[in-house]
């Protein structure tokens, strides 16, 4: 009797191997039966293309704020590539002052935030493209104030405060 179990087991286990060889299986190539295939040609990521909205002081504002929240980590808040991800040894984005980056298009910022480039990933999942826009408006003005002088001032903020 005490044989007995054993080889019932044994015999059990050996009639499910059978099932296994014949069971239903997906091949690596075959077509999924439930997820319909994705479009090749299509980048599920891209957004459909946005115009830049007028610049406002509304905007600048909404700008600034996510600025802080997204880019201000690695880019810190005056632009310059060291923020507190980059003190703690992470590497040094370029800052926003640099002479390849004022003279870049619009545009091009607008792509990087989209896309990525270099260690930076893509934030289009994170970021709506209004607030990109937004950021990118924000980038433009830390840009000029690093770089503004007197004379671009209004006559009235040209004095400095008693």
């Amino acid at each position: 009797m005490k044989r007995l179990i054993p080889i019932l087991a044994l015999l059990s286990l050996l009639g499910s191997c059978d099932q296994m060889i014949t069971q239903r299986k997906a091949s690596l190539y075959s077509p999924a039966a439930l997820t319909p295939r994705p479009d090749p040609d299509a980048v599920a990521w891209r957004d459909k293309p946005v115009a830049p909205p007028p610049l406002s002081l509304a905007l600048l504002q909404r700008g600034q704020q996510r600025y802080r929240i997204f880019c201000a980590p690695c880019h810190s808040e005056l632009g310059d590539g060291n923020g507190m991800v980059v003190q703690r040894g992470f590497p040094h984005p370029p800052a926003y002052t640099t002479a390849r980056l004022r003279h870049a298009p619009t545009q091009h910022f607008f792509d990087v935030i989209t896309d990525g480039y270099g260690d930076m990933y893509s934030f289009a999942g994170r970021i709506s493209p209004q607030d990109r826009w937004a950021i990118v408006a924000y980038i433009r003005a830390l840009q000029d104030s690093q770089h503004a002088k007197v004379a671009d001032l209004l006559a009235a903020h040209r004095q400095a405060p008693p």
